[in-house]
């Protein structure tokens, strides 16, 4: 996001941003959570990833696997692809500034989603609630 001082300047960069989401093909549900939760916590966050493409979540896949780093997905498939309604239903949200490893930051992220979700009546899963946590992770139920 570019540098914004006054209000007006870092509303008009988050529209910019929703809008920019939209267009690169996430599902408006997803984004209309998104926007709302950002609003609802004091947790700041991005976005790191929307739509996925099926040559992103192989490079993903083999991360820890054949590729350095650690694993950061379990499986080939992802919501993140454009799906039959053509849009992506997933999102991967970080705390920024970045920090992979505060479970609370996370927390008051994933909070903020639930809430957001029940209050634009979208429903969502949180991947922090599987069986495999993904803390980053939401979907479109």
């Amino acid at each position: 996001m570019s540098h914004a001082d006054t209000p007006m300047e870092i509303a008009q960069a988050y529209e910019d941003l929703f809008a920019e989401f939209v267009a690169k093909g996430v599902h408006p549900n997803m984004v209309r959570v998104v926007k709302r939760a950002i609003q609802i916590t004091q947790q700041d966050f991005l976005v790191t990833e929307g739509v996925r493409t099926p040559e992103r979540q192989r490079q993903l896949y083999a991360q820890g696997r054949t590729a350095p780093g650690p694993k950061v997905t379990w499986t080939l498939k992802s919501n993140h692809f454009v799906q039959k309604s053509g849009y992506g239903h997933a999102v991967d949200l970080v705390p920024f500034p970045v920090d992979w490893n505060s479970i609370p930051k996370f927390k008051a992220i994933e909070s903020a989603m639930k809430q957001a979700a029940l209050a634009e009546g979208v429903r969502i899963v949180a991947g922090a609630d599987w069986s495999k946590p993904d803390r980053p992770h939401f979907e479109l139920a």
